[in-house]
Order: structure tokens, then C-alpha cells, then sequence
């Protein structure tokens, strides 16, 4: 086997981004599935990390492994779980040790003391590494059908987990939804519009962008694009899911949302922002018309699996229109700049 390659930072350091070529093989306590690489989606918590603003080291170590997008494939399961060759993601949130009531029935994604850890983010190195471990309860089987894109996964996961509880929160009374409005058409709200396409429904997006592939990429799902401000359109949702973070966006979606309407909120606003709302007319919104609004984040394992089922019947052709870049390895620091039109970069360890 070749040295292992591993990208890395040291949290809270500013451009510590740096490529480390013989970083140690993953131990075995991580977990007794090692796994070869194939790939890691880059997202805007990996810039955050970059940036210095968010990230924690392993215990004992000043840097972190980023990752936690994963694709691989496996290369030795000696529990049975996996067989050799096997496509396999690793879930990135792990329970707390206490564990919370949630982390102890398998809900860590619901943790409520933050003692969590997560893989490339928080006291785990991530993904990005030329191998890996991971134990059975966090191996997610894939489809091979996935091998081009499996490294969705966890975005996928999130939105899964996100209409789970837009139906849970649905069944408190007799519910036909009928229209979604996605705030967003990045890889969370593209894919968000995707589980809302394949339950049924009538899906709209909206997006500022008026040119490159995003457009086309709602299209093909058979949803509708807007470039206009929330308040302008025309109809009033049953469902929303706000992916922008965008504080004005997130508050015309919550007053958008129609009678006995769900909001869910998967994007996180980077604060120190303000903008004039009328609180009350927010409140009177929210009662008269028994509206919901929660916000939603990560996923567990259940959720998980649900989003491989999900991804693993969509279109695949699709799907591989998400990845606008796919970037080797040597040329890491080049996946980690955003571009202007990216929708989903891809850090690719077999280029």
C-alpha cells in the first residue's frame, strides 16, 4: 500500500490547509472496517474549518483531518458486516459518552448536552485520508449504482432526515401536501427539491441565480425555478425548506408558509446581522394558522439509510450534474477555494 495521504488543519488557525504525505494508517480503534478512499464532497462547514472560525482537533493532536462528505470502498471487514470491495460512507456524527437520552437510543443527531463528536469537524479526523476505519454501526452500505456519486450521502442524509420530520410533524392532523417552496438550489436545496420530487409533490425552488446549471438542474426534476424575492411569489406552501441561511430569506419563508403550513429550517445564518421584521405580525401568523417552524440538522443512522434508498432510485445522470468539480488530491488547495458556479466540489483520491 502507498503512505497515506491526509488533508488537514489546525482548528482555529487561519489557512492551516496543508496536505500531509505520510500521515499513520488509520488505528484500529477507529473501527475494525478499513476502508480505501474514493472521494470527499467539500461543503461551506469545510470553508468554515479552513477559515478558522469553527473545528476541533482528536484529543492528544493540534491538527484535524478534514472529510466528511465519504466515498470509499471497502478493503477488509473481519465482522462480516461489508464485504471486500463493497462501496461504504461512514456516518459522521458519533453519540455522546454520557450518553443523552437521544444519543442512547440511537437518536445523536437530537444530542442535548453537545458532547457529540463528528468526523473531519469535531474530536474525529475526518475522511480525507487515503484510508480509513469506521465501526460496523456507522458503515452505510452503498448501491453500486453510487460509485460516481456516492459521496452525496451526507448531504442527502440531512434533507432525508429534514422531511422525516416535515411528515412526523405533518401527521398532527389530516395532511395532503400538495406544494414545496425550496429556498436555495446549493446541494442541500437541490437535493431537498429531489426527495420532494419523488414523494409526489409540486416542487418549486428559488434561487438568485439566474444562469449556470442550477436553473437546469430544477428543471430536469420537473420542479419550478424562481429568481424572485419569497414575498413575490404567487402561491402559499405547504411545505418550505430554507437553505440559504440568508436572515431575510428565512423570514419571508416562515411568513410564506400556507395554513397548517411546515417550515424547516436547514440553513445556518452566519450571524451578526440584523433586519427590521414586525415580530407580531410574525406571531399572529404562526397561531392563526397553526404554521410550524423548526430547524433541522445532521442525521442519524436511520436517515442514512433512507438517503441511500432515496439517491440510489434517482436519476443518476442527475445526480453527477450536482459535482460541477473534481479535483485530485495534489491540487487540494484548489478544491477547497469556492467557485463562483460550484454546486458540489469533490477532493478525488484515485485521480
Amino acid at each position: 500500500m502507498r503512505a497515506v495521504r491526509a488533508v488537514t488543519v489546525t482548528p482555529g488557525v487561519r489557512d492551516s490547509l496543508r496536505l500531509v504525505p505520510d500521515h499513520p494508517e488509520p488505528p484500529t480503534d477507529e473501527g475494525a472496517i478499513l476502508v480505501e478512499a474514493l472521494a470527499v464532497g467539500i461543503c461551506g462547514t469545510d470553508h468554515e474549518i479552513v477559515a478558522g472560525e469553527y473545528g476541533e482537533a482528536p484529543p492528544g493532536t493540534p491538527d484535524l483531518v478534514l472529510g466528511h462528505e465519504a466515498l470509499g470502498r471497502v478493503l477488509e471487514d473481519p465482522t462480516g458486516t461489508l464485504q471486500k470491495g463493497d462501496l461504504v460512507a461512514g456516518i459522521v456524527r458519533h453519540p455522546d459518552p454520557v450518553p443523552c437520552p437521544n444519543c442512547a437510543v440511537g437518536e445523536w443527531d437530537m444530542c442535548r448536552n453537545g458532547q457529540y463528536t463528528e468526523h473531519g469537524i469535531k474530536a474525529l479526523p475526518g475522511f480525507a485520508r487515503d484510508r480509513w476505519r469506521v465501526q460496523p454501526k456507522f458503515a452505510i452500505g452503498l448501491d453500486p449504482v453510487l460509485a460516481p456519486v456516492g459521496m452525496l450521502l451526507e448531504p442527502a442524509s440531512v434533507v432525508a432526515k429534514a422531511w422525516d420530520h416535515i411528515e412526523r410533524i405533518g401527521g398532527r392532523a389530516e395532511w395532503q401536501p400538495q406544494t414545496v417552496l425550496v429556498t436555495g438550489a446549493g446541494p442541500i436545496g437541490l437535493l431537498a427539491a429531489l426527495l420532494a420530487a419523488q414523494r409526489g409533490l409540486s416542487v418549486h425552488v428559488l434561487d438568485l441565480a439566474t444562469s449556470g446549471p442550477k436553473p437546469e438542474l430544477v428543471a430536469a426534476l420537473g420542479a419550478t425555478y424562481h429568481s424572485v424575492p419569497v414575498g413575490q411569489l404567487d402561491f402559499d406552501p405547504d411545505v418550505v425548506v430554507e437553505c440559504t441561511g440568508a436572515p431575510s430569506v428565512v423570514f419571508d419563508a416562515m411568513c410564506k408558509a400556507g395554513p397548517a403550513g411546515i417550515v424547516c429550517l436547514t440553513g445556518v445564518s452566519s450571524g451578526g446581522r440584523t433586519i427590521d421584521f414586525d415580530a407580531g405580525a410574525l406571531n399572529r401568523e404562526l397561531v392563526l394558522e397553526n404554521n410550524v417552524v423548526f430547524g433541522s440538522v445532521n442525521a442519524n443512522r436511520r436517515h442514512w439509510d433512507l438517503a441511500a434508498e432515496a439517491l440510489a432510485r434517482a436519476d443518476q445522470d442527475w445526480l453527477k450534474s450536482l459535482i460541477t468539480r473534481r479535483v485530485p488530491v495534489e491540487a487540494y488547495a484548489e478544491a477547497y477555494a469556492a467557485g463562483p458556479e460550484d454546486i458540489k466540489v469533490v477532493l478525488d483520491f484515485q485521480l
